[in-house]
């Protein structure tokens, strides 16, 4: 048994909320039925055991291999055995899988396992893994769930390595600043004060050099406040849909973002519907691998509507933050009654769109941290220079 903590809506339109221990997600939906209510939104209680959700990576490996032996014919016990004692395996990941080999020598089923395991592995592998064990294809759906996480692998891996160099000239900057403010301006302190009207520029490079010089542990502190700051706030809900609906409206980097979390949206959505599991279900595990708190609380809305018989197309264009190719392709799917290829097809289309929307994401930010820097060092030629000809012309009327 697991808990569920829940958003429900009963046939009169009374919103409900609550905590109900049940088998797992159907189950919950089930009871709720009994209740004339019906389920909005879900999220499984797990104990805290320290462990945070693997990485894609380490996913896409485990069911890698989990295919492969299991297609070989070796018993999952012995598949999960031979995965816990893999040199590659960290040892937090060894303890996760031995865990798991325990509970399988006991009767309980794989899912069960994984599901127990403190969130180390998403609801959607669950899930998947929960339906390849009633319909006896475990080894296809494996591998499946393998390709799925290297793909999102790539994509994470293409995101943090396009945002290198923009990280390096951001550290760029803040260097220049430091460097100018704290070592190089105070050479000219003297030089300046001696003049008897100093250009506003200079004063103010002047200031901030003050500062730098003594205060700079209070700048440090201000700085590092800032930043755990804003973290902290980010956890507060509404502050993080705020942030996260800014990032989808902001001009030019909005649609950028928008092709991404659809392409995200589109992959599990394909997987799981490929795996016959439920549209309901699929729509509340797929909102929470979006990676965007505004686009997953539109959907608050969104799975009521598909649960009352309405097309799923129709669903999806209430979503703030989707591209419209996506419900477009859909509504062809259902139009024709291959939803399934129609969502394959375009979960690999939103996936080249994605590539192509880093890359341009990254070609935007790159000009604008070279302004940036542009702009700091040509601050701080003005303000040197602007005194330097004052002092000469000042020398030069004596």
């Amino acid at each position: 048994m697991a808990s569920y903590k829940y958003k429900a809506r009963t046939n009169e339109g009374k919103l409900i909320k609550g905590v109900m221990n049940v088998a797992d997600e159907a189950d919950l939906q089930l009871q709720l039925h009994e209740q004339n209510a019906y389920l909005i939104s879900s999220k499984l209680i797990v104990k805290n055991r320290g462990i945070k959700t693997f990485k894609p990576k380490v996913l896409a490996d485990f069911s890698r291999q989990l295919s492969t032996l299991v297609g070989a014919g070796v018993t999952l016990v012995r598949a999960i055995s031979i995965i816990a004692n893999s040199e590659s395996v960290k040892p937090k990941e060894r303890a996760v899988y031995e865990d798991i080999l325990k509970q399988l020598r006991q009767g309980i089923s794989l899912s069960d396992a994984m599901e127990a395991e403190g969130g180390a592995f998403p609801s959607l592998m669950i899930y998947m893994y929960r339906s390849a064990e009633s319909s006896g294809n475990l080894d296809q759906v494996t591998m499946q769930m393998a390709e799925h996480y290297e793909k999102s692998h790539r994509l994470d891996s293409k995101i943090s390595s396009s945002m290198t160099y923009p990280k390096i000239l951001g550290v760029m900057i803040v260097a220049v600043i430091i460097i100018i403010t704290k070592f190089v301006l105070p050479q000219f302190g003297e030089m300046f004060t001696m003049m008897e009207n100093i250009p506003a520029p200079t004063k103010a490079l002047m200031a901030v050099s003050d500062i730098m010089q003594d205060y700079w542990w209070l700048v440090l502190l201000i700085i590092v406040g800032l930043y755990i700051g804003g973290r902290a706030l980010l956890l507060v809900e509404s502050v993080r849909i705020k942030w996260d609906k800014l990032k989808i409206t902001i001009p030019v980097f909005g649609n950028l973002n928008k092709t991404i979390c659809t392409s995200r949206f589109a992959r599990t959505l394909s997987s799981l519907y490929a795996a016959g599991i439920p549209i309901v279900s699929c729509l509340q595990i797929g909102r929470k691998t979006i990676g965007n708190a505004y686009i997953d609380s539109t959907f608050d809305t969104v799975i009521p509507y598909v649960r009352a018989g309405n097309n799923l197309s129709d669903g999806l264009d209430q979503v703030d933050g989707f591209v419209r190719k996506l419900t477009d392709s859909i509504r062809v799917g259902e139009e024709t009654g291959s939803l399934d290829d129609m969502l394959r097809s375009t979960a690999d289309s939103m996936e080249y769109d994605a590539d192509i929307a880093i890359s341009k994401l990254v070609s935007y930010v790159e000009p604008v941290m070279l302004i940036v820097m542009g702009i700091i060092v040509a601050f701080v030629l003005v303000a040197v220079f602007s005194a330097m000809f004052g002092m000469n012309e000042a020398i030069s009327n004596m």
